[in-house]
């Protein structure tokens, strides 16, 4: 547990760094939150997170900004299991997890329903380029993990957030 509260340590000092902050943060679970794909997995196994994943969730709770889950798992009876059996599920205000063919676009129009946040307050992380360019397009601030959420890719989706905010504040787009 020191080396998640070492991380979630520096993913708030890294939140205060900025002077806008998405108000919901989605992730993927396959390759994003945790090493593998669930539906290669049991629902028997223990299943284990990437190593800054719970430090940063824990930073998200503690400064108050909400997550969120998009996952096109084809197992989300697994999905749920491993998250229960992670400790994690309260974390998350939506967990969409249902398999679709769409990029997820389905996935954050339920998420925005649920939230009532804006495309344009919320950051996206996942490890599939195809979900991150179709829910780009939605407006959302989206970053592709290539190891799983690391707090270099917490803080280059940070930092673009900020960027696109101040890109649209003239254009009265964006509703943080």
């Amino acid at each position: 547990m020191e080396e998640v509260q070492k991380v979630k340590d520096e993913a708030l000092q890294m939140l205060g760094l900025f002077q806008v902050l998405p108000r919901l943060v989605v992730f993927d679970l396959d390759y994003t939150l945790w090493p593998f794909y669930c539906e290669c997995r049991s629902k028997r196994d223990t299943p284990s997170l990437f190593p800054h994943s719970r430090g940063i969730l824990h930073a998200l709770k503690d400064k108050g900004i909400d997550a969120a889950i998009a996952s096109k798992s084809p197992t989300p009876d697994i999905a749920k299991t491993f998250l229960d059996k992670l400790s994690i599920t309260s974390m998350f205000v939506s967990q969409e997890i249902f398999y679709t063919g769409t990029h997820k676009t389905d996935h954050f129009q339920k998420i925005h329903v649920k939230t009532g946040v804006p495309f344009n307050s919320m950051l996206f992380f996942d490890d599939d380029n195809n979900n991150i360019r179709g829910v780009s397009e939605m407006g959302v601030t989206s970053i592709l993990v290539r190891k799983g959420v690391t707090l270099g890719a917490f803080r280059e989706g940070l930092t673009k957030f900020y960027q696109n905010w101040n890109a649209s504040k003239g254009k009265g787009k964006r509703h943080t």
